[in-house]
């Protein structure tokens, strides 16, 4: 799964990215993968803009954008020094878009289903108590979705982050929805490890049905606990392939 696909769902992606967004992307791209280590000086600014065959000036933009990500620390008489992770702003988009370009890290991702787990049946519960008319029709969409993409990994992922998001949008609580992003990147990092079939999308429609149905009637207390169940099933599954994966 592409990160194009993390921009197209956040609606984010810029048709012509300037060339400092593009040298911050390429950067970024290998900070996350783990081909710069943290604490790693990058080149000096004629060495990067000579690779990158652009000007000093798109150089220092792009290592700006990526201090703001906590990325990047950069030191008069020094240089630029890459930053330890946890110093690194995890839940910013390009962050989140850019482990789909890395090699995929399974602890990063149990880390963003427990985020999920945390919040995720609090948000079911929500939208069946707050969830207007026109909320509830969007996750029915996403769910008839989902089902008409069965025989496709990428339309069916894309039509399960929709379902999701459209749970989170009917909780009615904006820090919520501004957490969209964790669960675009779980998914599309978990269909590297799991590799998806039919015969299991097909098996996961009706637990998302039912997760609707609830939200529908305004059983909130059923919708918690579904979401849980549903949430709680995938990453038990990921648990495996990642053991599976060790063996």
């Amino acid at each position: 799964m592409s990160e194009l696909l993390y921009y197209d769902l956040k609606r984010s992606v810029s048709m012509s990215p300037s060339l400092s967004v593009q040298v911050a992307r390429e950067l970024g791209r290998r900070i996350v993968a783990g081909a710069i280590d943290p604490d790693t000086l990058l080149d000096e600014e004629n060495t990067l803009a000579e690779r990158f065959k652009v000007s000093r000036v798109v150089i220092r933009d792009a290592v700006k954008i990526l201090v703001s990500k906590g990325m990047l620390d950069v030191r008069r008489g020094i240089g630029t020094r890459v930053r330890p992770r946890n110093d690194w702003n995890l839940l910013d988009d390009d962050v989140l878009a850019w482990h789909l370009s890395a090699p995929p890290s399974r602890e990063f991702l149990m880390q963003l289903l427990e985020i999920r787990l945390a919040f995720e049946p609090k948000a079911a519960r929500w939208a069946a108590e707050r969830g207007s008319k026109e909320d509830i029709e969007a996750i029915k969409e996403a769910c008839d979705r989902m089902e008409a993409a069965v025989g496709s990994s990428e339309n069916f992922v894309v039509a399960d982050a929709l379902f999701h998001k459209a749970i989170l949008h009917a909780a009615n609580n904006e820090i919520l929805t501004a957490i969209e992003g964790v669960i675009y990147s779980a998914l599309l990092v978990s269909i590297k490890i799991t590799n998806q079939t039919q015969e299991s999308n097909l098996k996961s429609i009706p637990f998302h049905r039912s997760l609707y149905q609830a939200i529908a009637a305004g059983k909130a207390e059923k919708a918690e606990k579904m979401a849980g169940d549903l949430l709680g099933d995938a990453a038990e599954r990921l648990r495996k392939e990642i053991e599976a994966g060790k063996e």
